[in-house]
């Protein structure tokens, strides 16, 4: 049984537009540079945000590079939010690494 049942009442659907304002605040933390819709190391375009009503797309890129590959990741929850932070805390540690 599902713990929704039991409780009697269903988690609220996730808001794309409230959760924005606080994942680029995560973002920033991690001394990426907010351009626009995009975030920043050192000049370079690492991440893309495009929010909507029920998700935020993410590009974030494979590598640091001045015209980067792109994976696409969705996020559709605050889970999905934790996780999309810590891919890119991931990767940060990886360019660090590779400079």
């Amino acid at each position: 049984m599902s713990l929704e049942g039991e409780a009697g009442f269903a988690t609220p659907p996730f808001q794309a537009q409230d959760a924005l304002p606080g994942l680029k605040r995560a973002l920033r933390d991690l001394k990426l540079t907010e351009r626009g819709v995009s975030f920043e190391l050192r000049g370079k375009r690492v991440l893309e945000l495009t929010p909507d009503q029920a998700s935020i797309t993410a590009r974030l890129a494979r590598r640091l590079a001045i015209t980067p590959e792109w994976d696409i990741l969705h996020v559709r929850s605050a889970a999905d939010q934790r996780k999309l932070v810590d891919e890119v805390k991931k990767r940060l540690a990886r360019w660090e690494l590779e400079d």
